[in-house]
């Protein structure tokens, strides 16, 4: 923050602080195994970033957009990164950019005693599909309501071929 404030974006409801323990979602679903997440202010619908705490043991699912670019920066050191290129255990500062379709696919895995955390910028577009290999789904979404009224957010789960 400057003294004439021009550094400083507060939005309504949303943390504005990387190391805040103010937690948007504790881990408490499934899905989550843990991993606990903060959404980071932002303006617009274009650019979004979050950070995340995975507990020791925890795991994001190894997914990629279809449409949206991300960029992970580790806060800690402790994370390791899944790509297609294979794991890569993180230090604080470590950065790795995720391009959209399969060669950006990426999950990350916290393999020691301590909680790690991590944050995550990107481009957030709508709508998005975005495809979890290793679950043999896809996520379909959107800002927009659907035909039933609500956002749309569908989750497939593929066929496997015979």
């Amino acid at each position: 923050m400057t003294e004439d404030d021009l550094f400083v974006c507060k939005s309504p409801g949303m943390a504005d602080n990387i190391w805040s323990d103010d937690w948007d979602s504790l881990g408490d679903n499934d899905w989550e195994q843990g991993m606990k997440s903060l959404r980071l202010p932002r303006e617009g619908d274009l650019l979004g970033a979050s950070v995340y705490e995975l507990p020791p043991g925890g795991r994001s699912a190894y997914h990629f957009h279809h449409g949206a670019e991300e960029l992970l920066i580790a806060l800690t050191d402790g994370v390791t990164v899944r790509t297609p290129a294979g794991e890569r255990a993180l230090v604080a500062g470590d950065a790795i950019a995720f391009p959209p379709g399969p060669e950006g696919a990426h999950g990350q895995v916290n393999g020691t005693d301590e909680p790690v955390r991590y944050l995550v910028a990107g481009t957030r577009v709508s709508p998005e599909v975005v495809e979890y290999p290793d679950l043999g789904q896809l996520t379909a979404q959107s800002r927009l309501s659907s035909q039933r009224g609500e956002q749309l957010f569908v989750i497939h789960t593929l066929q496997e071929e015979e």
